[in-house]
């Protein structure tokens, strides 16, 4: 569906009962406001796993490990950012995730968190898709260690054929061998890590303002007609007027 030429047929009313509308609708709102807070809250007290494993990621400064990439705080969250090891350029559409990230980094670490993408390609392939995105944000690879595979994101040619539902805590088959999460860790005074909490899925679409802002468009997503929810994503750069989007790699 090309979105330019699409039409919204809908009924229009007075000013009044415009109003009445959307005061009563305010209601539905708070409810979601107010579980959605519960749900926060709850999100906080569960439990949390020591990580025992030692990591070795290849970043700007060279070899880091997990605990380095807490940058001096204590709380820490990582991009599992698909970018696999024979990729020229990141997926489309956690492409998409990170444009909206990247102005949030300032804000993050004013709240003692780090935050940084993680993938398996090679170091000089993300530091050259970062310079051609504009990023901001600190980016390692994980090439040489298991982490990506330890916390659910990448699977061997095997497993995704076998059709065997192992991505997003075994709900659903994995889209590929590289598959996107967002991975929270804290990290104590005597330097201790845990891992606190993990999403998956359409999990991450809370870090989507632009759906946030769809969602209230006259038109929605707009993305009925589509071969798959986020086919319209591109790269920011690749772009083109009354374009309908290429095809994302990474929706659930």
């Amino acid at each position: 569906m090309n979105p330019s030429t699409a039409t919204v047929d809908h009924q229009v009313v007075s000013s009044k009962e415009w109003l009445r509308a959307h005061s009563d609708f305010l209601t539905k709102e708070k409810e979601l406001t107010r579980l959605s807070d519960e749900i926060a809250r709850q999100r906080q007290e569960l439990p949390w796993a020591r990580v025992e494993k030692e990591y070795v990621f290849r970043g700007a400064q060279g070899k880091m490990s997990l605990a380095d990439l807490f940058d001096g705080r204590s709380q820490l969250a990582t991009y599992h950012f698909m970018f696999g090891p024979d990729w020229k350029e990141g997926c489309p559409g956690c492409s998409y995730v990170m444009d909206h990230v990247n102005g949030a980094i300032e804000h993050l670490r004013a709240r003692d968190v780090s935050l940084v993408a993680v993938s398996r390609g090679p170091l000089e392939h993300l530091a050259a898709f970062k310079k051609r995105m504009g990023w901001r944000f600190s980016w390692v690879s994980s090439g040489d260690c298991d982490f990506n595979r330890d916390f659910g994101v990448s699977f061997t040619p095997e497993e995704v054929a076998s059709g065997a539902k192992a991505y997003n805590f075994g709900t659903i088959v994995p889209h590929g061998e590289e598959n996107p999460g967002l991975s929270f860790f804290y990290k104590n005074p005597s330097g201790a890590v845990f891992h606190t909490y993990s999403t998956y899925g359409r999990g991450l679409e809370g870090m989507l303002a632009t759906y946030t802002l769809l969602d209230r468009a006259p038109k929605g997503r707009d993305e009925a007609g589509l071969p798959m929810p986020m086919a319209w994503v591109r790269h920011h750069d690749k772009y083109e007027p009354s374009s309908g989007g290429a095809e994302s790699c990474c929706h659930k």
